[in-house]
């Protein structure tokens, strides 16, 4: 049973017997702390020790592991087991240090779609919001099997989450938005709006409007690669989030000054206005519930029309824009049933000032209360 874990069943029970306040404290027998103690130890894992058992073996060729009987289904484990602890950014840096994020990057090229899908997902983790993992990624030379996962993988699965991943290395990160400019990754994210996965389409889209977002001086790339063409398409989808990413895209290339757009889209300029009316036709004859939802579609609409045209949509004279309780604050239905305890003994104090000399100490609340009569 040992080799089974411990006994979660007795230790609570154990715990509960010895905390409930049924009888008084008393000190643990040392047999007690010694069943206690190891049955605690038994659950801790040396993570460390553990992470680099993990890199022994993705040091160690696929072709070797196979032969020893090891499957890519057991990689795929290991894998899962290697993202649980480097969703903890000081073990996500520790990785490189131990020698696991070169062999990481290596699985990125394995012959094997779901390796190669939950490589990109570990990567994913270790650099997501992590400045020093960027940068440590980046001088392993991590992007480049990313933009080839990226751009010419057989399995979508994979290309999509390497593009979520190249995503998460290069946000807030000049350096790795620039390698990502001059490894023609716009080409590449237009080529992913042109496929038939949704989720692909929607990632290029966020990843679109943030890169123009952050470098105006983009939107003359996107004009060049005819982006707003097929954003205009995008914005007719069946996707509600693929509808509102490609409106975020138009709205970036309508608000840019630079000379080579001039707050336009060129020569869609006349196709974004018949997309915008058709979209106000759609949204006015939306359920009440369906215009709830797209809340956000509404105002990008708008926006767009108030910045292409100089004047509000129709969606404001319609009543369509805000709708009645959509600017109101939540309703506090929380604070009441969960009031701090703090917070409460002030209300009190206030609220009976003939009381208050009794009440000016907050009861320290750390075990069963006295046992006395009155």
């Amino acid at each position: 049973m040992a080799k089974d874990g411990p006994n979660w069943d007795g230790l609570l029970k154990w715990s509960i017997a010895h905390s409930d306040g049924t009888r008084p404290t008393r000190n643990l027998s040392e047999e007690d702390r010694r069943w206690f103690m190891e049955a605690m130890q038994s659950q801790t894992v040396d993570v460390v020790k553990r992470m680099k058992e993990i890199t022994l073996v993705m040091q160690t060729p696929e072709e070797v592991l196979e032969a020893q009987g090891v499957s890519a289904a057991d990689i795929e484990d290991m894998l899962d087991e290697l993202q649980e602890h480097v969703e903890s950014i000081d073990m996500a840096n520790d990785l490189h240090s131990i020698g696991g994020l070169v062999p990481l990057l290596g699985y990125l090229k394995s012959p094997h779609a779901k390796i190669r899908e939950k490589a990109v997902e570990v990567v994913s983790t270790i650099v997501q919001n992590n400045p020093q993992s960027q940068q440590l990624v980046m001088e392993a030379n991590g992007l480049e099997p990313l933009l080839s996962n990226f751009t010419s993988d057989a399995d979508v699965a994979v290309r999509t989450k390497a593009l979520g991943a190249i995503s998460s290395l290069i946000r807030h990160n000049k350096p790795g938005i620039a390698a990502f400019r001059l490894a023609n990754g716009y080409a590449a994210l237009r080529d992913a709006l042109g496929t038939e996965s949704v989720r692909f389409q929607r990632k290029a889209l966020n990843l679109i409007q943030y890169l123009l977002h952050e470098n105006s001086s983009d939107c003359s790339i996107a004009i060049e690669l005819r982006f707003p063409r097929i954003m205009l398409h995008l914005a007719s989808s069946e996707d509600a989030e693929v509808r509102e990413a490609a409106l975020r895209g138009l709205l970036e290339l309508a608000r840019d000054k630079t000379d080579v757009n001039n707050g336009g889209l060129g020569e869609e300029d006349e196709k974004l206005k018949q997309l915008l009316e058709e979209r106000i036709k759609g949204i006015s004859l939306m359920s009440p519930e369906d215009l709830g939802a797209a809340r956000e579609e509404r105002q990008l609409v708008d926006s767009l029309w108030n910045t292409c045209y100089k004047e509000p949509s129709s969606l404001r004279e319609k009543g369509l824009l805000s709708l009645p309780g959509e600017d109101a604050p939540a309703p506090d239905v929380a604070s009441k049933h969960f009031e701090p305890p703090l917070r409460g003994l002030a209300a009190d104090s206030t609220s009976d000032t003939k009381s208050s000399t009794t009440k000016q100490e907050a009861p320290l609340l750390l075990g069963p209360g006295p046992t006395g009569s009155n």
